[in-house]
Formats: C-alpha cells, structure tokens, sequence
C-alpha cells in the first residue's frame, strides 16, 4: 500500500467563535466591546438615579409603610449605620463561601477531568452528579446541622455539595469542546493522553472552567445564605433572619444590597480573570 507524502489539512475552525453571549460563555463577555465612551457610562448613571430617584418618590409619595418597603434613602442610611454589625456576619459568610468554594471546586475539576478521560467513569458518576443538582442543598442543612452542630462546617459542606456539580459540569463540557484536529495532530506527534490533556484540553477549556467557578461562586453564595438562615448564631442569613423578625425592613434590605454586591464582585472578579486569561477564546 502507497503512502502519501501530502500534508493532512485540518479546519482552520475554532471550537467556539466567541459570539453568543450567554451565561456559559465567558470570552464573549470578556471579547466584547465593553464600555468605553463617557455616554455609555452617563447613560448608566441616568437610569440608575431614575430608577432609585423614582422608587423613593413613589414610595413617599404612595405612603408606602417603612415595615413593607423601605425608600432607598432609608435603606442607604440602615446600611450606613449598621455596617460595623454586618461587618463580622459578612466575614463569616465569607469563611464559609471560600471553604466549601474551594473544596467543591476543587473535587467538581478533578471529576470533570476523570469522566472525560474515561467514559465508563462518567456512567457511574453521572447519576450521582444529577441528584446534587437537582436537590436542593437548603433541604439537607437541617440533617447536616443535626450531625456537626452549628458550626462553620455544615454549612461549608453545603457549600462544597451546591458549588462542586455546577464547576463538574461546565468544565467537563469545556474539555470536552476541542478540536479533534488538535488532538489528532498532537497524537501524530507522540503527545501522550497526559500531554494532550495538559497542553490542548485544559488551556481550551478554561473559558467554560471560569464559567463554572463563577455559577458554582453564585450557587454557594446562596447556599451560605440559606443555611445562616436555617439554623446558626452568626452570618448574613442570620441577619436577614433577624432583621425579618423584627420588622427592621431597611436594615434588612441593607443586608440585601450587601449580598447582592458581593455576588456583582464575583461575577466581576471571573469576568476580570477572563478577560485576562480566556479573551483569546473569541
């Protein structure tokens, strides 16, 4: 049998052009255009006071009672005078975010690598990934609680368990999108199984990775929250919890902005981290 002498031609095309922005693609936020002009900027700026500027009037103007929705100057001043109270909650929310994060995470790569190197792998942890995903964490805090106490390590546990399958799927489904012609070229070159995952499937499938991180942030920051509020002395929940019972709605939903800036600094930090390590995706 003749052996050809041509070159083998392998498509030129990318294993993800970078275009379609969604939530489980982070170069096409971090690739586009961004804001750049002092319009965009002030048009921002405009709908933020419109929309705070027409709730505070709405609200005073209607007579809306403090006890079912604040005024946003009511909530700004809860927030200002309370923080050194929800300082340390804060710092213990964040304990545990990063504790269980990191453990989730951590085991949620080492599985996405295990089942996309060996198939037969992913048959047997596939059914057990679904069943975190599809139950809800806040419902095993009580049995979690029940057997390590009130501490930090149930609710880190619930953490790494709510996190953990979010960073699994998204990084298996990032190495799993490669182009074969890489991985065809590098096997013709000697790279073993090792190199090819190292050198090709890892450095490709970092954009869905640091989506997954950012989902599995999101999804432990909430968890966290849910499990302060199920049972526990101490953490934002806790504070939301007693806020509630109390009628203190503005510090309760100062409680509320400091969550929800906290989940815009996670999204923040992922899209920074992109920007700078993923852009060449698009």
């Amino acid at each position: 049998m003749a052996v050809s002498d041509a070159v083998p031609q392998f498509s030129k095309a990318k294993s993800g052009d970078g275009r379609d922005v969604s939530l489980t693609n982070l170069s096409a936020f971090s690739s586009g255009p961004g804001i750049k002009s002092g319009f965009e900027i002030a048009a921002i700026i405009a709908v933020a006071v419109i929309l705070i500027g027409g709730a505070e009037v709405a609200l005073r103007l209607f007579k809306v009672p403090l006890y079912i929705m604040p005024p946003p100057s009511a909530i700004a001043t809860a927030l200002f005078t309370e923080f050194p109270l929800i300082l340390p909650h804060l710092g213990y929310t964040l304990v545990e975010l990063g504790g269980g994060f990191a453990i989730g995470a951590c085991i949620g790569l080492i599985l996405a690598a295990l089942i996309t190197q060996f198939p037969f792998a992913e048959k047997i942890i596939a059914p057990y990934i679904l069943l975190l995903v599809t139950t809800p964490m806040l419902a095993l805090v009580p049995l979690l609680i029940l057997r390590f106490g009130f501490g930090y390590t149930p609710r880190i546990i619930a953490v790494a368990l709510a996190a953990g399958p979010m960073v699994m799927i998204n990084a298996a489904t990032g190495f799993r999108r490669v182009d074969n012609a890489k991985i065809a070229l590098a096997r013709s070159y000697g790279a073993s199984t090792l190199q090819i995952f190292w050198k090709i499937r890892a450095p490709m499938a970092l954009p869905m990775i640091l989506v997954g991180l950012m989902i599995g942030a999101i999804f432990g920051l909430l968890t966290a929250v849910g499990a302060e509020m199920v049972g526990g002395g101490f953490g934002l929940g806790n504070r939301l919890t007693t806020y509630s019972s109390m009628i203190q709605m503005p510090q309760f939903f100062a409680v509320v902005l400091v969550l929800s800036i906290l989940g815009i600094l996670i999204y923040v930090l992922f899209f920074l981290i992109g920007k700078k390590w993923a852009s060449w995706e698009a």
